[in-house]
């Protein structure tokens, strides 16, 4: 076994027992406070969990696989984003086209740009050709109700949920000196300090939270779990420096750029579905929403992660 592969084990361990432990908690927890099942937070609490179990679970098998593993994970994670994000768009069957192109062609050519490590070209793919082309098709529906805001839709639609999203598993082709066949823990050390960011905002919230910071967005974060919840996160980033080829302060300052990212993006999704009027992004995940409640942090923080490790620590 390998160093990478040794050390990878020692993360998923790592992550097993925290969900162990949390297993255990709940389950104390509904024995003492709701064996009848009725009390919604207990239960709520315990469907997160097993939520959880799955997604690890999943990000485990896929790092374990390798390059290809990650890339097919996220590229199926992107596919049932976007489905979710174009269910709340005002699209019509004049956007049949279009829609075709975005999870047919845009989708699969993004990932495998990103397969083939044509960093000129996916960079650049979504926001430059993707955002020029596709209202074209669009435009020769004939249709023009709206148009704007279905295009524009659509192109935030890929921004958020192809072009994004496929930061994450383009980390793996980072050539960092020093750091040779390393880079799957790059990806396991920016979801877990990014999720760990959610989690522990939620719970110093609970704790000590008593100042709304976005009331209108999101009711139920405070300035108080913000504060605690990022500097915590950015604490236990700098702790998980050796996942990483950064120095322990260097790693703080990049787990504070990612929860701070990771935050607003959730405050920007959070915005889109107060204006459209729902709670979550889709029913997916038991506990949890759709797939873009759990991304929407990563989705956010994995390109300025992307990019400031490449800028900073890699070679062209």
């Amino acid at each position: 076994m390998t160093d990478v592969q040794s050390d990878l084990l020692r993360v998923i361990a790592g992550i097993g027992a925290v969900l162990v432990t949390a297993s255990v908690i709940g389950g104390l927890l509904q024995w003492r406070l709701s064996p009848d099942g009725r009390n919604a937070a207990i239960e709520n609490l315990n469907d997160r969990i097993r939520a959880w179990w799955v997604m690890a679970f999943a990000i485990s098998v896929a790092l374990l696989g390798g390059r290809g593993g990650v890339i097919l994970l996220f590229a199926i994670s992107s596919f049932a984003a976007l489905r979710e994000f174009m269910t709340l768009t005002n699209s019509t069957r004049a956007d049949h086209r279009s829609l075709v192109a975005a999870f047919f062609v845009v989708l699969p050519l993004q990932f495998w740009l990103v397969w083939i490590d044509w960093y000129g070209l996916y960079s650049i793919f979504i926001p430059v050709y993707v955002f020029l082309f596709l209202p074209i098709v669009s435009a020769l529906s004939g249709v023009t109700r709206n148009f704007l805001i279905r295009v524009a839709e659509m192109q935030w639609a890929l921004m958020i949920c192809v072009f994004c999203v496929s930061h994450v598993p383009a980390l793996m082709d980072l050539k960092i000196p020093g750091y040779e066949g390393r880079n799957a823990l790059l990806i396991a050390y920016l979801v877990i300090v990014v999720q760990l960011s959610d989690v522990l905002q939620y719970v110093w919230g609970k704790l000590i939270g008593r100042r709304k910071i976005a009331p209108e967005l999101s009711p139920s974060k405070t300035v108080e779990g913000f504060v605690g919840g990022c500097l915590s996160a950015t604490l236990i980033g700098a702790a998980l420096w050796w996942m990483t080829p950064f120095t322990p302060l260097e790693a703080g300052a990049m787990s504070l750029l990612i929860t701070l990212m990771g935050f607003l993006g959730g405050l920007v999704m959070s915005a889109i579905k107060r204006d459209r009027g729902v709670k979550d992004w889709g029913h997916t995940i038991a506990g949890h929403g759709g797939f873009i409640d759990r991304l929407d942090s990563v989705i956010f923080a994995a390109p300025l992660f992307f990019h400031a490790t490449r800028f900073f620590w890699a070679v062209p």
